[in-house]
């Protein structure tokens, strides 16, 4: 029998914020970056973002800059930090209980995010999301580069590497079959190629888009 995807957006949707723009106040937190051009660069792109117009291999370059020269156990031992202190409070009861129903409904979940891959993983095991399709880095000898590897995970990226990924599984999965949750108009074309598009809390461009279309608004905050 085939499964129904369940598909998540992660930043503002299933978190009350944004994980990326989050691990730059990290990054200041730790003084491993200077705070006044940090904060205002992050801040930047994230308003970038927010107007759909993100250069996303610059953001990604800026991301990682500050933990090129870390070793794998120094990032892990990093990122678990920015886990207890600044992703634990963007937790949802709303969001975990959303996720149970469709684990427990046997659907297929998977969060598709613009993020990329280091900062995401761990977030989507503590969701028990089965699947993550994230923006993926480059690497060399155990080191990040600051580069992308293959297409982003953004905008109309976020339809084809999720298309990709849906050809490489063995069981029979249907973007005509799924429901897809995002608060972000960036999301807009993976929305429409869902069976069931839902707005999360949406920013004020998909309120408008998702009330005209006449799609589902909800709110997990």
């Amino acid at each position: 029998m085939a499964r129904r995807l369940a598909l998540f957006d992660l930043d503002n949707t299933l978190l009350a914020g944004d994980s990326d723009h989050a691990w730059g106040e990290f990054l200041i937190s730790k003084q491993l970056v200077e705070e006044t051009t940090h904060r205002a660069e992050n801040d930047r792109y994230y308003q970038q973002y927010r107007e759909g117009k993100l250069d996303i291999h610059a953001y990604v370059r800026f991301t990682l800059l500050p933990i090129l020269a870390l070793s794998r156990a120094q990032r892990l031992a990093l990122h678990a930090e920015f886990m207890r202190n600044a992703i634990t409070p963007l937790y949802l009861p709303k969001a975990d209980a959303l996720v149970e129903q469709h684990l427990n409904s046997g659907d297929l979940t998977v969060i598709v995010t613009a993020t990329n891959e280091f900062i995401t993983q761990p977030i989507a095991e503590r969701f028990r999301v089965e699947h993550l399709i994230a923006t993926e880095l480059e690497m060399e000898k155990d080191r990040f580069t600051g580069r992308i590897e293959g297409i982003p995970c953004y905008q109309f990226g976020k339809v084809e590497k999720l298309e990709k990924w849906l050809q490489r599984q063995t069981a029979k999965l249907s973007l005509n079959e799924a429901v897809f949750y995002s608060d972000s108009i960036n999301d807009l074309p993976l929305l429409e190629r869902v069976a069931v598009p839902v707005a999360v809390d949406p920013d004020a461009q998909l309120h408008a888009e998702a009330t005209s279309r006449g799609w589902k608004i909800i709110s997990l905050r």
